[in-house]
């Protein structure tokens, strides 16, 4: 099997059986989104959605957000992962969105990472997500799921995996195959003990099938 016929039926299989693919962070805007997808760093979604609520209501915008100070926001997310520097984080980052970018979310990667807490990744998803864009966030799902599936081939970076995926995946279907890949590895590629018994891509997976 090619590299383009695996593509091939991979993406076919996800177009027909899972039509519907959306981030599972809770948001309301461009802000609240990036709010989220910052506290999301090596934590649960479901944790999130329960921290954003409270958060976002009381600071629902940049400006509002960049007149607080570390321990308040610390005190809001404290139950999170690193909220020490995630608190850190998000102050910066509405800071600099109201300094430079008038409070307004840019769409462009580089200007995105040049906010506090932001990485290659987080920028991504706001690309994708905010502004349907064919950009690839590559987490840790999505870089062993590619792996495995056979759609990158001893990839070292999630860099590498992103380039890979966004060269054989069609640009319209880029940000929805982000979904896809990480809901796919949620749940039914899991890290530790991969439910191949009911993966509807086990016909076309390198884990699965190694000869293929």
């Amino acid at each position: 099997m090619t590299r383009k016929e695996r593509y091939k039926h991979i993406v076919n299989w996800f177009i027909e059986n899972v039509p519907i693919a959306e981030t599972e962070l809770h948001y309301k805007d461009p802000f609240g989104l990036l709010v989220a997808v910052i506290l999301s760093a090596q934590c649960t979604d479901k944790r999130v959605n329960l921290i954003t609520p409270r958060l976002l209501a009381d600071f629902p915008t940049p400006k509002v957000m960049a007149d607080s100070k570390h321990e308040i926001i610390f005190d809001y997310i404290r139950s999170i992962s690193y909220p020490n520097n995630k608190a850190k984080h998000l102050i910066g980052m509405a800071q600099k969105l109201v300094l430079d970018f008038g409070s307004v979310m840019p769409d462009n990667i580089e200007k995105l990472q040049t906010l506090p807490g932001v990485g290659r990744k987080t920028a991504n998803v706001i690309l994708s997500v905010v502004f349907d864009k064919p950009a690839m966030a590559v987490d840790t799902h999505v870089f062993r799921i590619s792996e495995r599936l056979g759609l990158t081939t001893n990839s070292k970076n999630p860099l590498q995996t992103e380039n890979e995926l966004v060269k054989y995946i069609p640009a319209k279907l880029i940000p929805k195959a982000h979904h896809w890949l990480i809901l796919h590895g949620r749940y039914i590629c899991i890290a530790r003990k991969p439910k191949c018994e009911v993966c509807g891509l086990r016909e076309w997976c390198r884990y699965a099938n190694p000869v293929k």
